[in-house]
């Protein structure tokens, strides 16, 4: 069995391929004919695609029985950060230039930059109140509320990917049913006493 110091590790390496693909299409001209757009699109989605991971973690421990799975979801959770905060500099310095007015005007006048924007502050404050010393200080019961953000961060990231694309919808839409079914599953957790709602025929006469 992997040590879970050098699962971790390599682990951690893994996180950073889709980073050094896309330098690496930098540099070699495969990421086509505006290299800027498609860095931004694809740190854009790797963000997602780990904050959806993170998502899966506690369903996936639960069914599988490996509640070890659990202990990842911190270090997954800052990858899909890291990857937005990278997707967000992208924008605002090589795409802006660092035109704060263009950016102003971007989130208020284009809904998709909006959502992208407000998802990101969340996502955000989720990193920075993902370590040991911040949960003690706003005590385990607050810092699982403020926790919960992940749900509907996800779901702006979600609605946020749909809105950038033009044609193919069957990506987002992937991603949108994973992010509902992980929902669900939370959701299960938290009324665990709900149930469906009988259907017609049961009223007496």
């Amino acid at each position: 069995m992997i040590p879970r110091g050098v699962f971790k590790a390599g682990l951690l390496l893994i996180c950073l391929v889709p980073l050094g693909l896309l330098v690496l299409g930098l540099f070699t001209g495969s990421l086509g004919p505006n290299p800027v757009e498609a860095l931004n699109r694809g740190l854009g989605d790797w963000a997602l695609r780990f904050l959806l991971v993170t998502l899966c973690l506690r369903p996936a421990a639960s069914i599988t029985g490996r509640k070890s799975l659990i202990a990842y979801r911190r270090m997954l959770g800052l990858f899909a950060f890291f990857y937005a905060a990278l997707h967000m500099s992208n924008y605002v310095i090589i795409d802006l230039q660092l035109d704060l007015a263009a950016f102003t005007e971007d989130v208020l006048k284009r809904n998709f930059i909006t959502i992208g924007v407000v998802s990101f502050i969340a996502l955000a404050a989720l990193a920075a109140t993902s370590t040991k010393g911040m949960i003690r200080r706003l005590g385990g019961r607050n810092w699982r509320r403020l926790h919960w953000l992940i749900y509907p961060v996800s779901v702006l990231g979600v609605v946020h990917f749909y809105m950038m694309v033009r044609a193919d919808f069957r990506e987002p839409l992937i991603y949108g049913a994973i992010c509902a079914a992980a929902l669900a599953w939370r959701l299960k957790g938290w009324f665990p006493n709900l149930r469906p709602v009988s259907g017609g025929g049961g009223a007496r006469r």
